[in-house]
């Protein structure tokens, strides 16, 4: 037998040392060291008792009894390959697969907001690592487990959490997933149940319970973990539980507009149904704390099991909390229950104003879609979104603009709107748009290391005029018509408007002395923007494959926000070096330079659709022959 003192969440180390070892209090633990080969990797977990420690040989592992659990995809290049669910054209679905990717701690549900590039079955991305990171073969590891219902968590994040993850998706390395061999809902919703407990968290950190501070919750671990067998009767309640943890998790998201789950801003949901998140928090506790209850008892904790295992240890929880600080995913929250109700109200309004959202849920003049299964493919739209072949509020060809007095007046729709649904315009909403709202939706539209805004504001050079881009709607023909139905038709106005008050020379009072110089720089601002958008336009071929960033960065001069208008010149940079290649914006700007690379480069090659220029290496290695008796060939 061995002696541990455990002092990790002690403050006075000394003084606990030494009243431990006089009253062999519950700090003290006298165990024998080959107990601790009952657990994968012998970890020095002290603190349990023997009879915890033997769950790993009673009971069966997550890994087995038709049970797999598989490591995902790693792309190597996620600018080439992931994109968020709202860069993508919709009709490049069968392009772009869901892609559930770790990210913050989220048990039960988690919104799949990236896509991966897996046209042609992945067939750029093999080429891609095959090529470029010396990968032997070319075949997607787990692909037989693609598109299959199961359970993903994060890797690396402060605390293990299991979420659904519906059908259609291809999952990555860094959000691992779980399978049951039938695909059946009810055992993979018990499992979730099971593998969100205490109990099994607490089984699974004490294989973490070793000297080295990087931590996180591999493949292997959880393959490992051990978890009981279920009567039918345990995993029709465990399912049911997981089900309803799942329905009230995913109904706090319906409120975050770029969601797949989405239906109303906060300030407007609860006209659909009830919507009282602290009501909805306490009623998940409420569940988690009963399948805690239920799991401890499946897995046999004892009541001292329970309060040695759930003290605080330096070797799992504040590991564990360091590995979280560098993981690629763990991201903070900036879901649309996070930002200001007035923000995400005129927010949402200037969705419908560009019809991505349906106003008419709010009016009561549409009923919101019935809950999915929560295995059900993602939807290709949001519930809140404007249905195909829906009426929008407002039609317009993908540009708005700040302009007072203009039929496609952006301000002036906004206050429409949150009129038309009964709601008070708050403030001075121009004023809203000109200065907080963009940096908002930056905000709000970048996830896991992209930055997608989807509403571009391209301005002058004072920010006196602002039009508006839609990206979704974003053509080879948008520069064009921002001139010609826009820019041209407001410079002949101020040249119009300059012109009179320019005939009443000396007789112009003070007020028309401000105006006139006014309109005069408003004149020179609106032909210095013509005149780029004009040398822009004949080379500009957005593609939306390309996502947001790329596509946005030939226009990055006339941003003015300068945090993201930075962003942009150096991606513009990178673009002229030769660095996104693969985009499709690279051939449209720099042709010979990506056609002589794809003769070299198949990768690049399938990205164009241009295969036939690629050329096959010689090999130089001689083939094997047929050896004869005497040596010889």
């Amino acid at each position: 037998m061995t002696i541990f003192i455990r002092l990790l969440s002690e403050i006075d180390k000394s003084a606990s040392l030494l009243e431990a070892i006089q009253d062999k209090n519950e700090n003290y633990y006298d165990v024998d060291p080959i107990s601790f080969l009952q657990i994968p990797g012998a970890p020095f977990a002290y603190w349990v008792s023997h009879s915890l420690r033997a769950r790993y040989l009673e009971l069966p592992s997550v890994e087995g009894n038709g049970r797999s659990v598989k490591v995902g995809v790693q792309t190597f290049d996620d600018m080439r390959f992931v994109r968020a669910s709202w860069e993508v054209a919709k009709d490049s679905i069968t392009k772009w697969v869901p892609f559930p990717k770790g990210g913050a701690w989220s048990p039960f549900y988690s919104d799949v907001f990236l896509e991966v590039n897996f046209h042609n079955a992945g067939r750029e991305m093999s080429e891609f690592k095959y090529m470029h990171r010396q990968r032997e073969g070319k075949q997607h590891r787990a692909v037989e487990y693609f598109f299959r219902p199961g359970l993903t968590w994060p890797r690396r994040t402060n605390g293990l959490s299991f979420r659904v993850m519906p059908r259609g998706c291809i999952f990555a390395d860094k959000g691992p997933a779980a399978f049951d061999a039938h695909d059946s809902s009810e055992t993979l919703l018990s499992l979730c149940a099971i593998v969100n407990s205490q109990a099994f968290g607490l089984l699974a950190a004490m294989q973490l319970a070793r000297t080295e501070l990087a931590q996180s919750f591999e493949v292997g671990l959880i393959q490992k973990t051990p978890v009981p067998d279920l009567t039918a009767e345990q995993r029709t309640k465990l399912a049911s539980m997981a089900g309803r943890a799942w329905s009230l998790r995913r109904s706090l998201d319906t409120v975050s507009e770029n969601s797949h789950a989405f239906l109303l801003p906060l300030a407007l949901r609860t006209r659909i149904c009830a919507f009282d998140p602290p009501t909805i928090d306490a009623e998940l506790a409420e569940i988690q704390s009963e399948i805690n209850e239920i799991a401890f008892n499946l897995f046999g904790f004892s009541e001292l099991d329970r309060a040695a295992a759930l003290r605080p240890s330096r070797s799992t929880d504040e590991y564990l909390s360091e590995e979280a600080e560098d993981a690629d995913d763990n991201e903070v929250d900036h879901s649309a229950a996070a930002i200001d109700q007035t923000d995400a109200l005129l927010s949402w309004a200037v969705g419908v104003a560009f019809g991505r959202f349906d106003w008419r849920l709010a009016a009561g003049e549409r009923e919101a879609p019935a809950e999915p299964d929560p295995f059900e493919p993602l939807p290709a739209k949001s519930p809140g979104m404007l249905p195909d072949g829906g009426e929008p509020f407002h039609p317009h060809h993908g540009i708005l603009v700040d302009d007072q007095g203009h039929p496609h007046d952006l301000p002036r729709l906004i206050e429409e709107i949150v009129a038309r649904v009964d709601a008070e315009v708050p403030g001075d909403v121009r004023r809203w748009l000109q200065r907080d709202f963009f940096p908002l939706h930056l905000k709000q539209y970048s996830k896991s290391r992209r930055k997608a805004p989807i509403y571009w504001p391209l301005s002058t050079a004072s920010g006196s005029y602002t039009l508006w881009l839609y990206y979704p709607s974003l053509t080879s023909q948008t520069l064009y018509t921002a001139v010609n139905d826009f820019i041209e038709p407001k410079l002949k106005q101020v040249g119009q408007d300059v012109g009179v008050l320019r005939t009443k020379g000396s007789a112009r009072s003070r007020d028309d002395e401000k105006s006139f110089e006014a309109l005069q720089a408003l004149e020179l601002e609106l032909i210095e923007l013509r005149d780029i958008l004009l040398q822009i336009a004949p080379t500009y071929r957005p593609n939306h494959d390309d996502g947001v960033q790329i596509t946005a960065a030939p226009l990055w001069q006339l941003f003015r926000h300068k945090p993201w208008q930075k962003i942009l010149k150096d991606t513009w940079a990178l673009l002229e070096k030769g660095d996104y290649d693969w985009a499709h914006l690279a051939l449209a700007y720099w042709p010979d330079r990506v056609r002589e690379k794809c003769k070299t480069d198949k990768s690049l090659a399938i990205a164009h659709d241009l295969e036939e220029l690629y050329i096959e290496p010689v090999s130089t290695v001689r083939p094997r022959g047929k050896k004869t008796v005497g040596g010889n060939e």
